[in-house]
């Protein structure tokens, strides 16, 4: 079954008629167990949803979804651009994504904040290197979906995940020692305990 690895609502994209696009990860497990992603682009009127061929074959799910956790706004831009001057370009039916919740978040939810250092001994990241994810938008989909997205990102993009979101108090940790199963546990323990305040 094809499924929606992530999608890139904060990168409308553009074309010089006006049309404007919301673009999506999409994959599906292959036979030999390896999965393989294409991109979909939903416009914002009513016409159908574009898709490009495959974009790339990985290892795991897990796989998958790094690679689309990297995706950026210009790569983007260019395989939709590519796509459409492709002759001619693969449709798809609008697909129906069912909601994660049956309505808005409560007056008062946790909003990520912006980066801001947290102690002498955690690391900053760098300007270029911003949070790979927002834990707390994956942790909606289950503390299972968080932890298996962490399992695949580095422990500096785990760092930067917990100064970005500020998900420490104070520089009692020591998080430059942590190998990345323990930067991952302590990160989906720091997200359950933040939303159950």
């Amino acid at each position: 079954m094809a499924v929606v690895i992530a999608i890139y609502d904060a990168f409308p994209l553009v074309l010089a008629d006006r049309r404007v696009y919301t673009a999506q990860a999409c994959g599906r497990e292959r036979e030999d167990g390896t999965w393989e992603g294409w991109l979909e682009f939903v416009p914002s009127d009513d016409s159908l949803v574009l898709r490009t061929q495959r974009e790339t074959t990985q290892a795991s799910r897990a796989d998958l979804e790094y690679w689309a956790g990297g995706l950026t706004p210009v790569y983007l831009q260019g395989a939709l651009e590519r796509m459409l001057t492709a002759s001619p370009p693969v449709r798809a039916e609008r697909p129906d994504i069912p909601a994660v919740y049956e309505g808005p978040a409560p007056t008062g939810a946790v909003t990520p904040l912006a980066p801001t250092p947290i102690g002498s001994t955690t690391p900053v990241p760098s300007a270029d290197l911003l949070p790979p994810l927002d834990p707390f938008a994956v942790y909606a989909q289950g503390e299972k979906a968080l932890a298996m997205k962490l399992a695949a990102l580095t422990p500096t993009e785990l760092r930067a995940i917990i100064v970005n979101y500020r998900l420490a108090d104070s520089a009692a940790y020591d998080f430059d020692t942590m190998s990345t199963a323990e930067l991952a546990v302590w990160i989906v323990g720091a997200v359950k305990a933040r939303l159950a305040a």
